[in-house]
């Protein structure tokens, strides 16, 4: 993200830099600056191709894998193209100026060009994981409404809304650049000089989505916790309405008693079955909400732990200027920025960690193994949380032959399974698992 710094503290540093390569030689000055800033520029490139090499792998596992083929990963794979371009066309020029003592070593033209990137990408990336956090509440409290808009469409025209607002933010510094280049380009560095911008930016690209972020994903969280209390809270009471029934052993209870026990003894058995089904299904995908909001608020808390410092230092840097040392402001603002850039190398290390979709993918494409195999006859429900957590409901149609069917449900730890007797009765029951489940 571009940075404001006071023209004055720019022309001390530049005539301090100036005054040293009048006195000696400017290339053996270069070498020098150069050779003492050579372990932070490691780092910085390490940094750099984790950055980009991370987020190709996120690329290519939403395209290659069906299981994360849903509109939350979609906002991921997006989230991971700004955070990629990041990686390529703004941090390794950000590395160079470093290694030229923040002075800006190619044409001044490029400059305005360099900050509208770096501001286009950083404000797409708030933006994202803005829209996430809103799809995922609004799916959250209107599942079946959200579940007919919620096409692979619909999806790219919500990205086209995010991308086009991040444009439409980030467009008037190639504008003011081009008109005078004085605003972005003081005294061979390349910053922003326009208070009014800095200021309306800062809030409108960050401060703003991230409170409308933190406040949806409360909301969220709130709905939830209020779905597991409802749910629990059936559960519980058919349980104890049904103890009190057959507690009453008097005159006509007892015969209606026996009359409903009938069919349960029957070899008839469907319904109950489709009902436990049905619960154990809802409980399983209100479980993976769950945990989804939980891996979804560490990439949050990261986000916001990473760019906080760094604007709000900017802001200050407009705010309190003769006030505060402009010396220390520039320092910070230089260490704060790489902190935020670093922001956008640690989402695909935030999902190997917590995704073992992901996980696997990316250890398959490391290895060069781009095809993974499916059996035939396999039918996968995933919820609308498996963008984020890999505890996804699995249905796996088995044809038998003559045999007999057999309905059986298995919860192991990683995944629910369901066997059934044709692959038509496998289609049937997708709509049995949870309204917020989608038969793929």
């Amino acid at each position: 993200m571009a940075r404001y710094i006071n023209s004055s503290y720019t022309l001390n540093q530049s005539l301090t830099t100036g005054e040293i390569f009048n006195a000696s030689d400017p290339e053996n000055i270069l070498r020098t600056a150069i050779s003492k800033k050579n372990w932070p520029a490691l780092l910085i490139l390490i940094i750099v191709v984790l950055t980009i090499g991370g987020n190709i792998l996120v690329i290519m596992a939403v395209s290659l894998e069906k299981k994360l083929q849903n509109a939350t990963n979609y906002f991921l794979m997006s989230l991971a193209v700004a955070d990629m371009l990041v990686g390529i066309l703004v941090m390794p020029v950000s590395l160079i100026t470093i290694l030229y003592d923040n002075t800006w070593p190619f044409p001044e033209k490029m400059c305005p060009i360099w900050i509208y990137l770096d501001v286009l990408f950083s404000t797409a990336s708030i933006m994202h994981l803005c829209a996430i956090s809103l799809d995922r509440y609004v799916g959250i409290r209107n599942p079946i409404e959200h579940s007919r808009f919620n096409s692979r469409t619909k999806a790219i025209i919500k990205l086209t809304a995010v991308w086009t607002i991040s444009i439409g933010i980030s467009m008037p510094i190639p504008v003011i650049g081009i008109q005078d280049e004085s605003r972005v380009f003081i005294d061979n560095s390349c910053v922003i000089n326009e208070e009014s911008f800095v200021l309306v930016g800062s809030f409108v690209a960050f401060f703003i989505p991230l409170i409308i972020m933190v406040f949806t994903y409360c909301l969220t969280v709130q709905a939830l916790q209020k779905q597991i209390s409802v749910f629990l809270g059936d559960q519980k009471q058919k349980r104890t309405s049904l103890h009190v029934f057959k507690k009453d052993n008097l005159g006509e209870n007892a015969t209606v008693i026996q009359r409903s026990e009938t069919p349960d003894a029957s070899p008839k058995p469907p319904l109950n079955k489709e009902a436990r089904l049905f619960r154990k299904g809802t409980m399983h995908s209100i479980n993976n909400e769950q945990r989804a909001s939980k891996v979804l608020g560490i990439v949050f808390f990261l986000f916001v732990v990473m760019w906080c410092p760094f604007f709000i230092t900017n802001v200050m840097s407009v705010i309190c200027k003769d006030s505060c040392n402009e010396a220390i402001i520039g320092e910070l603002l230089n260490v704060f920025v790489w902190i935020g850039y670093t922001s956008s190398g640690v989402n695909p290390l935030v999902y190997t960690l917590f995704n073992g979709t992901y996980r696997r993918a990316f250890s398959h494409y490391i290895r060069c193994h781009y095809n993974v195999r499916r059996s035939r006859n396999h039918f996968t429900i995933i919820a609308s949380t498996s963008a984020i957590y890999d505890r996804n409901l699995e249905m796996t149609a088995m044809n038998n032959g003559n045999k007999s069917v057999n309905n059986e449900l298995r919860v192991p730890e990683e995944r629910l399974h369901v066997a059934l007797g044709s692959t038509e009765s496998s289609i049937d029951n997708c709509i049995v698992i949870s309204e917020k489940v989608s038969c793929v």
